[in-house]
């Protein structure tokens, strides 16, 4: 048999027997190698350990602790979980069980419901089976096999998914000891890999292959680590956010609320829109000083426009629209980049002008189905902190530059250090010539790499391929927060498509028309999703420059009431946020009103401190209180409340 050659991830090729599998190949390189492997990539695809290798490829030995082997551990405890859950009750009908982030769910029809108590004895079950230790072994059936064993075995729904397969397609059956499945696969080499680091998070009900039409099935969710250290920290992680859930400190803070008739849109309370008021003025000041002017578009504009625009044809779905009595039809829009266009076309523009950056704190409706929704996170109404620059195609790196070096420096003074950029390139539909393509990418390819270089490595860099809007490639901004989970909010976006349809031009140094290049770009991306982020971020416990209610100042008898409003008078005249507390109850009672409401500083007047003209500061989750004249506190508090773009460098 003829030899192949295989590369391997340091560079090295060696010559290999054609058909060896991917254990011989481990076994060939080390003994304790074999011993560890659980599966294979090949050309960057992975594959069973098992697979015979046929060709010239790429190829990497994957062990339990690599990063490809988190999705196999998933994956396997996914199926332990139905072989558990058949085996403890019987007469279950398995569906389906993929990996999904952090780990796995599988869905099940049974007549009798399950019960959280289930899940403990599913989950010892689980260990059970693990302990076991069963090889997973593949095996290719034809398409009448397959559907006479499940059509046998009472697997009504593994028939529909067989038949919903193209004709021709193999089928894999995977088997673990005496159970086995429908799956693509691939798998590690036996259960006993899965290791003891799992556990079932939930129960819900969930409609076969989505849709309400079906019938209902019962979920089991689980989650599933490398490691017990890893599992340990996911579970801190989730009770975390459970403490921090924005909607739960919305509440106690009384920012905001949700209601029946107004689904997905916001009822702002007074601090909720103090602290909104605080984030937009702060992007405000950050974009003026960029370069940006801010305009303000039309929030509803006739059909015709956004059937230029292409939201028509493709998302009017998720449009909010109405017919006016002399049946011209209007849609409220989704998003603010033709209104953006229709002010860059009005007049003559150019090429003095360019770059063109206007800015908007535009209002957005969107249809988002009624089971999406969650607090601040997914609404139907938002205020997206956009922006569209047009710029000439010489002038479109310096600008990505530019306009990363904003995003994360206002991610910054947030706090949030841990920054990965990504670079989404051409997906298969879309639009512009693939010369376009070329360009733009490789512009962008050469940001993403100075980007890198210039943080020093500190900013993590990464390539999603085919994930690009269709209208042209964009970096996306991922921002780690306070618990370590991942948030995606900004974007930049090059668009070859707007321009394009709309017939923008500006006019060049030889008096031609041009196209411009078009950048969409947002920071925050949602100003609501933002602050829920943020909420949950801090804890509820914001820095002084941005919390709603700064201090409160709280008296302890009645003699001190006229101090308090002096101490009151005097820092709202110097533009801080101040609240009083004058209610006749003990001021332990008042601390842990306010403590509960999140207020960063409680100023404590008494008789003496009112005789003394001092204050007695009181921080937010500390015991101690600091003595000392108000003066010295006011000057304090004030220094610490300036924003972080105003204070002097």
């Amino acid at each position: 048999m003829a030899d192949i050659s295989l590369k391997f991830p340091d560079g090295s090729e060696r010559p290999y027997p054609a058909g060896i599998t991917g254990k011989a190949l481990a076994e060939s390189i080390s003994k304790s190698l074999s011993k560890k492997a659980v599966a294979l990539v090949l050309d960057g695809e992975l594959v069973d350990l098992a697979d015979p290798i046929d060709r010239d490829a790429g190829v990497k030995i994957v062990t339990r602790g690599d990063d490809e082997a988190l999705e196999l551990i998933r994956h396997d405890c996914a199926h332990v979980l139905a072989e558990a859950v058949q085996e403890l009750f019987p007469g279950t009908q398995v569906t389906i069980g993929p990996v999904i982030q952090d780990g796995f769910f599988y869905d099940f029809a049974r007549d009798e419901p399950f019960h959280l108590d289930d899940l403990e004895k599913i989950e010892a079950k689980m260990h059970e089976i693990i302990k076991r230790n069963a090889p997973f072994t593949k095996e290719v059936w034809t398409r009448e096999k397959a559907i006479e064993h499940f059509k046998a075995t009472g697997e009504d729904y593994k028939v529909e998914l067989i038949d919903a397969i193209p004709v021709g397609e193999d089928l894999k059956m995977y088997r673990q000891g005496d159970w086995m499945d429908l799956c693509r696969g691939p798998h590690m080499t036996s259960t006993g890999q899965i290791g003891t680091a799992f556990k079932l998070m939930k129960l819900a009900g969930a409609y076969w292959r989505g849709d309400s039409n079906n019938a209902m099935l019962q979920r089991i969710y689980g989650t599933a680590w490398a490691s017990d250290k890893d599992l340990k920290a996911h579970l801190h992680q989730i009770e975390e956010a459970e403490k921090r859930d924005h909607r739960k400190l919305g509440r106690e803070m009384s920012l905001f609320h949700f209601q029946e008739e107004g689904p997905g849109v916001v009822f702002w309370h007074p601090k909720g829109w103090e602290l909104f008021q605080t984030l937009t003025n702060y992007m405000r000041r950050r974009q003026n000083a960029a370069g940006y002017k801010e305009v303000n578009a039309p929030q509803i504009l006739d059909k015709s426009l956004w059937e230029t625009s292409g939201h028509w044809e493709w998302y009017q779905e998720n449009m909010f629209a109405t017919t006016t009595e002399d049946d011209r039809q209007f849609a409220i829009k989704p998003m603010n980049c033709p209104g953006h266009v229709q002010i860059f076309k009005h007049g003559l523009r150019s090429y003095r002008e360019l770059p063109y950056r206007i800015s908007e704190f535009g209002c957005v409706h969107r249809y988002e189905p009624s089971g999406a929704l969650h607090g601040l996170m997914r609404v139907r109404g938002f205020t997206q902190d956009d922006a569209h620059v047009f710029c000439t195609d010489e002038q479109l790196e310096e600008e990505c530059m530019d306009i990363d070096e904003l995003i994360r420096s206002v991610y910054r003074d947030f706090g949030f250090d841990e920054i990965v950029v990504k670079l989404s390139t051409r997906p298969e539909k879309r639009v512009g010539t693939d010369d376009q393509w070329d360009r733009a990418e490789a512009v962008m390819l050469k940001v993403l790499k100075r980007i890198e270089a210039e943080s020093g490595g500190k900013v993590k860099t990464g390539i999603n391929p085919g994930e690009g809007a269709f209208y042209g490639p964009k970096f996306e901004y991922v921002l780690k927060d306070a618990i370590g989970r991942e948030w995606q909010c900004g974007t930049n976006q090059v668009d070859f498509n707007l321009p394009e349809r709309f017939d923008a031009f500006y006019i060049d140094a030889e008096s031609d028309r041009q196209r411009p290049v078009m950048l969409h770009r947002a920071i925050l991306g949602s100003m609501e999703r933002f602050i829920g982020i943020l909420i949950e971020s801090y804890g509820g416990h914001f820095p002084l420059w941005l919390a709603p209610v700064q201090a409160v100042v709280a008296t302890i008898v009645t003699e001190a009431d006229d101090y308090g409003r002096k101490v009151e008078a005097e820092l709202r005249a110097a533009g801080f946020r101040v609240e009083t507390d004058f209610r006749n109850e003990k001021i332990n009672y008042k601390v842990r009103e306010h403590s509960l409401a999140k207020v960063p500083v409680i100023l404590v007047a008494g008789r003496r401190e009112a005789e003394e003209g001092t204050i007695s500061v009181r921080r937010l989750g500390s015991q101690q209180q600091t003595v000392m004249t108000f003066a010295e506190a006011k000057a304090m508090l004030l220094a610490e409340a300036v924003p972080p773009d105003l204070k002097p460098e």
